[in-house]
């Protein structure tokens, strides 16, 4: 069972009872747990206990999976307290049941209000336990991942459904007076912040860059009977730190939150897992080009898109297969977004770039041009590639209720189309300084077509607009095309591209594999 990326809302998550229909509708009998689920969930119990690691990803990846296409793909599995005495009525085994219950809920049903509630209740017992419990236990690293994965993905959710007030129903609106603490954005933040603090896993992985911890190198597993609960999720959780501050649109403390993790390291914990390797790069880059770093983004979408260019077919058998293919589409959409922004061509590996003209060449062209369909073209693609933004805030209940789902949306979306409108004035000025190595200000305002200070005026906001403060603090530049001013002269510093020669052989001996693989077959036939 994996947890997806971001799931597309069910219609029908407005109506109060439609899970409970559902399910009344299908004879579901939460107390009827068949023979194949007793050896299931005997057996995944067992392997907890004896940390068999191997043997609980089997049966998380592969068997809950099965079992859920062959008897549960319209219908819940069955309830906690029908499967505990299979289980020696074990606590924690009961949260992490629960726990993948839900999951399977949100992702073939639809919850009602209330279940969507007790999902949240249950995460706080689960969390509480790990980070004030003993947890003896090893879990692979796509559970604990799927865990922090689905938190905010049911954190998400819930505020997209409180937001469209304007069809609630009596109940459904007393349901949310009366929990008014469930999926309260302090509580998320404060559950995964609990949880880096508690594993201490940024100081784990400063000593790990001194050589005093193993982290990295054994995946964050525990080779010496040890528990990896807390530390990969304490680990996880700063992904999920960044996700939920994306969503809000703080993208200077959701790349703050990320900052323990060195994303220029190709083997880090985040990429044992697909989709947490990509949830990864996709908010980070996302982040960075909102901040206007778009070298950073470009450099970090190149190399994802490189990875699952190369990898995809290993994962079609994958219940995340689809939305792999989703995030990669979406990441093409916002590469040729910042392509658009900062023309930096030699960044972006040649087979992503030929994608990339494939999906996107001929809107690519027309958005340089920065007219009205240009504008319509970047709010497609930024509307299409964008995480859900959501507003945390409760409704205020004595007003008269609208839905307010799209606001956090709109805004973001404003923010960015005004950020490209301020890019228009600087598409001229980049044309002129291409063809130039040195020009006089007083020629450049002639050829723009307006005086000297409006031209300073302009090369300022250039400078301005083609440099960004990076993760460190340093100001860098995205500038294909620089420049200095000494008195009234300006002298133009064009960045120069370095051939990729590995890239070119690297494609040429695939190419003599295949040759040689095929004649190889036609000599057996």
């Amino acid at each position: 069972m994996a947890a997806s990326f971001d799931y597309e809302e069910p219609a029908s998550y407005e109506d109060v009872g439609v899970g409970q229909r559902q399910q009344a509708d299908l004879g579901y009998d939460p107390n009827f747990v068949p023979d194949s689920v007793k050896t299931f969930v005997g057996h995944l119990y067992r392997h907890i206990r004896e940390k068999n690691v191997y043997e609980i990803h089997q049966m998380y990846e592969g068997s809950f999976q099965k079992l859920s296409d062959r008897m549960f793909k319209e219908s819940p599995w069955p309830s906690v307290d029908a499967v505990a005495p299979y289980v020696d009525h074990d606590h924690v085994f009961c949260l992490l049941y629960r726990e993948m219950w839900f999951r399977h809920l949100y992702a073939r049903l639809s919850p009602t209000p209330k279940q969507r509630i007790d999902s949240w209740d249950n995460y706080c017992s689960l969390f509480q336990v790990v980070l004030h419990g003993v947890v003896n236990m090893q879990l692979p690293n796509q559970w604990l991942w799927d865990m922090v994965d689905e938190f905010v993905y049911q954190f998400q959710s819930f505020c997209q459904y409180r937001a469209k007030m304007k069809n609630k129903t009596e109940q459904e609106i007393e349901l949310l007076r009366q929990y008014d603490q469930a999926w309260n954005v302090y509580g998320v933040l404060n559950f995964l912040q609990a949880l880096v603090e508690k594993s201490t896993i940024i100081q784990i992985l400063e000593q790990e860059k001194e050589g005093l911890e193993q982290f990295t190198a054994t995946d964050g597993y525990d080779y010496n009977g040890g528990s990896n609960v807390l530390k990969v999720l304490g680990y996880f959780s700063m992904v999920g730190l960044l996700r939920v501050h994306c969503l809000l649109g703080d993208y200077h403390t959701g790349l703050k939150c990320l900052l323990p993790i060195d994303i220029s390291q190709s083997g880090g914990v985040y990429t044992s897992v697909i989709g947490s390797h990509i949830t990864t790069i996709y908010h980070y880059g996302f982040a960075n080009l909102m901040l206007r770093r778009y070298v950073e983004a470009i450099r970090e979408f190149s190399k994802i898109l490189i990875y699952i260019f190369k990898t995809k077919q290993y994962h079609q058998k994958s219940p995340q297969y689809e939305q792999i293919l989703k995030k990669n589409e979406q990441m093409y959409a916002l590469l040729a977004i910042c392509l658009s922004l900062c023309p930096q061509g030699k960044l972006v590996a040649e087979d992503v770039n030929t994608q990339l003209k494939e999906k996107y060449g001929e809107k690519m062209l027309r958005m340089q041009r920065y007219d009205d369909e240009a504008y319509a073209l970047y709010d497609e693609l930024f509307s299409y590639a964008c995480p859900k933004f959501i507003t945390p805030s409760a409704p205020v209940y004595e007003q008269p209720l609208v839905n307010y789902n799209q606001d956090a949306y709109r805004l973001q979306l404003k923010l960015f189309l005004y950020e490209v409108k301020q890019q228009q004035l600087l598409s001229g000025v980049r044309t002129f300084l291409k063809l130039y190595s040195t020009i006089p200000i007083g020629k450049l305002a002639t050829y723009m077509e307006v005086d000297e200070p409006t031209v300073r005026s302009i090369l300022l906001t250039y400078k301005h607009k083609t440099h960004a403060v990076d993760s460190d603090g340093k100001i860098a530049s995205n500038a294909d095309v620089d420049f200095y001013i000494d008195d009234d002269m300006i002298h133009v510093v064009e960045s120069k591209s370095t051939k990729r020669y590995g890239d070119y052989f690297m494609r040429h001996i695939l190419k003599l594999e295949e040759i040689i693989n095929e004649m190889d077959r036609v000599k057996m036939d």
